[in-house]
């Protein structure tokens, strides 16, 4: 069946593993709280949220948005995920810190014990090897192998520490994303690269028989699926119970983020063959270790009735003195912390992933309590946002929309005077075939859906490093203290938007 791109949603830098009939999989979050989240699946195809790994991380000034400080485009980065000897192991860099943390628990939604590993390894992957030892292999350009300790707090004294292969001078992108896997005896590096002579993402693989010898191969999978150019790599393969492989890679796909993708693998002497004819099969047969499950939607609608749920993750650390949640009323309260120049800079903005091809959110903000200067709505996050929100100035109610420019300029658009302290708003997106458009909406007393400014271009930059999203906004631009509630956030997907028939 037709499974790509699995999830439709931004998870970047995917590692899956299989215990028992359960897969498990972990990608990056980077500067959004709680961080590091584990999916599951019973079929490679669906999945759905288990945990988050951590609540916060180091609670610095930067990641909780003090001063003008932020981490975006940082935070974690690239998780490893294993399973040894009934333990549960994360291993990642944050590339704010530059420190590299190790999570370990018995059981996969925790409770996780938190501890570091002396240095910094970046697109970290860690191997727990028959005899006992313990390695990490990491690197960009060039691919490293370090043993580590027996506590795995360090690199072992005059353990094995050496070159592993290398794509020196890459003038597009080297070797990284490093996933190593004992099978059968080999063993197996799984890396991502660009083709030299232009940017293709490309999966390439080495093995060797030993840590000590030399790892042969190259590239495994060069494929764009057909789409805007945009080549699938960066991932590790996993096994089914009866015995089949898979690759589980990621596509950028435009502001709308990073995607797995995921194909079959087959052997031969020894080496993984993926894909069919070297392309990724339109087709892929499955199948589920528990028939007729039914996953939890990974994003959706809420009404702020039983806390927070787990599709939510706020932009940064979340200052819990400045929102508040009430379930009997079905409401999310931000008050505002301090006085911001920028939207990205607003504490507890609460953010959902959007998902390809297309699809659009609402929400109705009380802003009865906004202080003078005070803006909150409804915004696409990333460096480049648009956001359709509510503004008190001169003591009177303003419907505006705010355009974050790719070139840094914020233009503002201001709508009519409202009477009413109580809106509407609504945001939709366009991302098939990178087209990344954004339109903005609100409406007065349930009336007809106003158009306001202009259709939005979305970009994917480093500047966040992460797909679009929603979010739920409130800052001050003048003084503190004022708030603004939320309630009724409804999400449709493409295939609710065509219900509706009133998309665009």
């Amino acid at each position: 069946m037709n499974v790509n791109p699995i999830t439709r949603l931004d998870y970047p830098d995917p590692d899956v593993i299989r215990v028992e009939d359960t897969y498990y999989m972990v990608s990056t979050t980077m500067h959004f709280m709680p961080g590091c989240e584990i999916l599951q699946s019973f079929d490679l195809v669906h999945w759905e949220h288990v945990t988050y790994v951590y609540e916060t991380l180091d609670h610095t000034d930067a990641q909780q948005l003090k001063s003008g400080q932020n981490i975006y485009g940082q935070g974690m980065w690239a998780a490893s995920l294993r399973y040894h000897e009934g333990r549960f192991y994360i291993c990642f860099v944050a590339n704010d810190t530059r420190k590299t943390y190790l999570y370990t628990s018995e059981k996969i939604d925790g409770p996780w014990k938190k501890q570091l590993i002396e240095g910094f390894y970046h697109d970290a992957s860690l191997l727990f090897d028959e005899d006992g030892r313990n390695y990490i292999v990491y690197g960009n350009d060039e691919i490293w192998i370090t043993e580590l300790n027996e506590d795995l707090t360090a690199p072992k004294k005059d353990g094995l520490h050496r070159l592993l292969v290398s794509d020196h001078k890459n003038p597009e992108l080297g070797y990284e994303g490093s996933h190593i896997q004992k099978i059968n005896g080999y063993y197996y590096i799984f890396l991502v690269h660009s083709l030299r002579d232009r940017w293709m993402r490309t999966e390439a693989c080495f093995y060797s028989d030993s840590l000590e010898g030399e790892f042969t191969g190259g590239d495994v999978l060069c494929d764009d699926r057909g789409y805007c150019g945009q080549g699938v790599a960066q991932g590790g393969i996993v096994d089914t119970p009866d015995g089949k492989w898979y690759a589980m890679l990621f596509q950028d796909s435009g502001a709308v983020g990073r995607i797995p993708i995921l194909l079959p693998v087959t052997w031969k002497d020894h080496f993984p063959v993926f894909g069919q004819n070297g392309h990724v099969p339109e087709e892929i047969e499955v199948h589920s270790t528990r028939p007729g499950y039914i996953y939890q939607p990974l994003v959706g609608s809420d009404d702020f009735r039983n806390g927070l749920l787990p599709r939510w993750q706020f932009n940064h650390d979340p200052d819990p003195r400045y929102y508040h949640l009430d379930a009997l009323q079905g409401t999310y309260t931000i008050t505002t912390r301090e006085v911001c120049t920028e939207l990205t800079q607003a504490v507890n903005t609460l953010t959902q992933r959007m998902s390809y091809p297309s699809c659009a959110a609402e929400v109705t903000v009380d802003a009865s309590a906004l202080k003078e200067g005070d803006v909150a709505g409804l915004c696409a996050l990333q460096g480049c946002y648009a956001a359709v929100g509510i503004t008190k100035h001169h003591g009177k109610y303003e419907v505006l929309m705010l355009d974050k420019k790719e070139d840094g300029i914020l233009d503002m658009t201001e709508g009519t005077v409202v009477e009413s302290h109580q809106m509407d708003f609504r945001l939709e997106a366009d991302f098939c075939n990178m087209k990344d458009e954004a339109r903005c909406y609100y409406r007065v007393n349930k009336g007809d859906w106003l158009p306001i400014g202009t259709v939005h271009k979305l970009y994917f930059k480093l500047d966040h490093f992460t797909g679009c999203r929603f979010g739920l906004f409130c800052y001050a631009a003048e003084e503190t203290g004022g708030s603004a509630c939320f309630r009724d956030f409804k999400y449709y997907d493409v295939d609710e938007i065509k219900k509706l028939r009133y998309f665009y």
